[in-house]
C-alpha cells in the first residue's frame, strides 16, 4: 500500500501534460480523461484512509533516499481523511463546471487551460496532505496556488483581475514569509523533516521554538483566513466563476488549518500560543457572523461566514487536546462538504436569475422547489441544527472546551453558541429575502448578452429539459417580460430567459432550465453533507483515532524514521 502513497499527486500531474498536448480540441476526451483521473484519486484516496486507519501510517520515501535529502511523503489517518473529503468534492465540482459548460462551451476563454489548471489545483492540494516534510509542504501550496491564481482570473474581465491581484500580492508575501520560516527552521535544526523536526526542536531554546511557531501559524493563518488575516477573502472569492468560488471557498482554505493541525500537534506539542490562537478563533467567529449580518449578496454573505466558521477549527487547534481535535478534524470535513455545496447552490441561483443580490430575489421556494431544498438541507447544517453534522462537531468542540475550562476555553464556548445562532439568523434571512418572500416587483434582468439560449451546445441547457421543478417558470426575480437589449452587444434577450452571470464575467442568455448535471452534482454534495450525519458515530471514532494519533506523535515518527 506504500506504493500509493504518490498515486493522488503524480495522476493529475501526468494527465496534465497530456491535456497540454491535446488542446482544447477534443472537448469529449478532455471531460473523460479528467472525470476519470478524479475519480480514480477518489477511489486511491478511500484505499489510503481505510490502509492506515487498519495498519497505522504509510510513508514512502521518493527515490528511496531516507531523510533529510529525499522526499518523504505520509498518509494517517488525517491526511487520509481529507484527501478523501477533498477528492470527492473536486469530483462534484468538475460534474457541476461540465453542466454549466464553463470549461469547453466560450470561444472567447482560454478554454484548453482550465481542465489542467483544475487537475494541477488537485495534484497541489494531494501534495500538501501527503507532504512529509516542510519544503514539499510549500511545494504543495505553490503548486495550488499557480493553478488557483489562473482559475481566480480566467476571462480576464476587469472585477476578476482586480480580485485576483489581492489574491496574488497577499500569496505571494505569505510564500515569502513561509520560505523564511524554512529556511531559520533549517538552520537550527538541520532539517526539515517532520518526524526528524519533532524530536530536534525540543533541543532547540524556547524563544527561537516559539519564533518558528509564530512565523508557521502566520503563514498558515493567512491561507486559511483567519482573523485578521482574512480580509483579502471577502473581495476575491465571490468574483470568480461558481464551480472556481465553491472549490476555493470549500478547500483551499483548509488546507490552512490542516498545516495547523500537523504542524501544532507535531512539531510544537504543549505550544505557547494557545492562548493566542483561542483570541484569534474567537475574533474570527465574531468579526465574521456580524459581516456576514450586514450582507446582502449571497456570495458575501457565505464568505463571511466562511471567515466565522474557520474559528470553530482553530478553536480546537487551539485547545489542544484529544476531544478539540477530534471535533475540529469533524467540523473541517463537514465544513468543506457545507460550504462548497452552498456556492453551488449560489451559482445555480445566478444562472437562473442572473444575480445573487438578495434584494432582487424572491419566491423561489415557490417557482423552484427543488433549488429551495438544496439551499436549504446544507444551510441548516452549517447553522448546526441537530442531528446534522455542523451540529456533531460544534457539540464536539464545545464539550472539550467545557472539560478543558479556564476563561478562554469558556469565552470561546459561549462564541460559538453565538455564532451559530447568528448563522441561524443569516441563514433565514437568505431564505426568507430569496425563497420565502414574493418577487420584488420591476426586478428585471440586466447586463451583457453573449449569446442566446439557442446557441447552447447540446449536452448544456438543452439537457435541462428533463431537469425537474428546479426550473420551472414563474418567481425568478431577473425574469424578463418581452424584450430586453445586453448593455454591452446590443442583441436582444428572448422572451422568457433570464441572463446570468456567464464564464467570462460578461452576460449570458439562458432559458430558467438548469442543467441537470449542476442539479446532479449539487444535490450529490447535498448527499456527502448528509452522509457525514448517518455516519456520524464511525465517523466520530475515527476522529479521535486520528487525534490520539496526531497527539501521540510516536507513530507518524517511526513510519518515517524506522523503530
Amino acid at each position: 500500500m506504500n506504493a500509493l502513497v504518490p498515486l493522488p499527486v503524480l495522476l493529475p500531474l501526468c494527465v496534465t501534460g497530456l491535456k497540454l498536448v491535446i488542446g482544447p480540441r477534443l472537448h469529449r476526451f478532455q471531460r473523460f480523461i479528467s472525470l476519470a483521473v478524479l475519480g480514480a484519486v477518489l477511489v486511491l484516496s478511500v484505499l489510503l484512509m481505510v490502509a492506515a486507519d487498519r495498519h497505522g501510517p504509510l510513508s514512502v520515501h521518493l527515490g528511496d533516499f531516507a531523510p533529510p535529502v529525499g522526499i518523504t511523503l505520509v498518509a494517517d489517518r488525517l491526511s487520509g481523511l481529507m484527501l478523501t473529503v477533498s477528492s470527492a468534492v473536486t469530483l462534484l465540482v468538475l460534474v457541476y463546471s461540465l453542466g454549466q459548460g464553463m470549461a469547453d462551451r466560450d470561444d472567447q476563454a482560454p478554454v484548453g487551460v482550465f481542465h489542467p489548471a483544475y487537475l494541477i489545483l488537485v495534484a497541489g492540494v494531494s501534495c500538501t496532505f501527503l507532504a512529509g516534510d516542510l519544503v514539499n509542504l510549500y511545494v504543495g501550496f505553490e503548486i495550488m496556488l499557480v493553478a488557483s491564481f489562473v482559475l481566480l482570473t480566467i476571462g480576464g474581465t476587469a472585477t476578476r483581475i482586480r480580485a485576483g491581484s489581492t489574491y496574488v500580492i497577499i500569496s505571494l508575501f505569505s510564500s515569502v514569509l513561509f520560505l523564511v520560516a524554512i529556511a531559520m527552521t533549517y538552520a537550527v535544526a538541520g532539517t526539515v523533516n517532520f518526524a526528524q523536526l519533532a524530536g530536534r526542536l525540543q533541543e532547540v531554546p524556547i524563544g527561537v521554538r516559539t519564533l518558528l511557531e509564530a512565523m508557521l501559524l502566520t503563514v498558515f493563518a493567512i491561507k486559511a483566513a483567519v482573523f485578521p488575516l482574512a480580509a483579502w477573502l471577502p473581495d476575491s472569492y465571490p468574483t470568480a466563476p461558481a464551480p472556481v468560488t465553491a472549490v476555493f471557498a470549500g478547500l483551499l482554505t483548509k488546507v490552512g488549518v490542516y498545516s495547523m493541525l500537523r504542524t501544532q500537534t507535531l512539531l510544537f506539542p504543549g505550544h505557547r500560543l494557545g492562548d493566542l490562537l483561542m483570541l484569534a478563533a474567537l475574533a474570527s467567529m465574531a468579526v465574521g457572523i456580524l459581516g456576514a449580518v450586514a450582507q446582502t449578496d449571497l456570495k458575501r454573505v457565505l464568505s463571511f461566514t466562511l471567515i466565522s466558521h474557520i474559528g470553530y477549527m482553530v478553536f480546537g487547534i487551539g485547545l489542544a487536546g484529544r476531544g478539540s481535535i477530534s471535533g475540529a478534524i469533524v467540523y473541517v470535513a463537514h465544513h468543506i462538504t457545507v460550504q462548497t455545496t452552498l456556492f453551488l447552490v449560489a451559482g445555480l441561483i445566478e444562472r437562473r436569475d442572473g444575480t445573487t443580490e438578495l434584494t432582487r430575489l424572491g419566491g423561489l421556494a415557490k417557482s423552484a422547489p427543488l433549488l429551495a431544498v438544496l439551499f436549504f438541507v446544507p444551510a441548516m447544517n452549517l447553522a448546526g441544527i441537530p442531528p446534522l453534522s455542523g451540529f456533531i462537531g460544534k457539540l464536539g468542540l464545545m464539550r472539550a472546551g467545557v472539560d478543558a475550562g479556564g476563561g478562554w476555553a469558556w469565552a470561546l464556548v459561549a462564541g460559538s453558541a453565538a455564532t451559530s445562532l447568528l448563522t441561524l439568523y443569516v441563514m433565514a434571512k437568505v431564505w426568507n429575502l430569496a425563497f420565502w418572500r414574493d418577487a420584488p416587483p420591476g426586478a428585471e434582468a440586466e447586463g451583457v448578452v453573449l449569446e442566446s439560449a439557442e446557441d447552447d451546445e447540446p449536452g448544456d441547457d438543452e439537457d435541462a429539459e428533463g431537469a425537474g421543478t428546479a426550473g420551472a417558470a414563474g418567481g425568478g426575480g431577473a425574469s424578463g417580460s418581452g424584450k430586453a437589449t445586453g448593455s454591452g452587444s446590443g442583441l436582444p434577450v428572448p422572451a422568457g430567459a433570464v441572463v446570468s452571470a456567464g464564464f467570462l464575467g460578461q452576460s449570458i442568455t439562458t432559458t430558467k432550465r438548469l442543467p441537470w448535471p449542476m442539479l446532479a452534482a449539487t444535490g450529490a454534495a447535498v448527499a456527502l453533507g448528509l452522509s457525514y450525519t448517518v455516519l456520524g458515530g464511525p465517523l466520530t471514532t475515527f476522529t479521535q483515532a486520528a487525534a490520539t494519533e496526531l497527539l501521540a506523535r510516536t507513530p507518524y515518527i517511526e513510519a518515517v524514521l524506522g523503530r
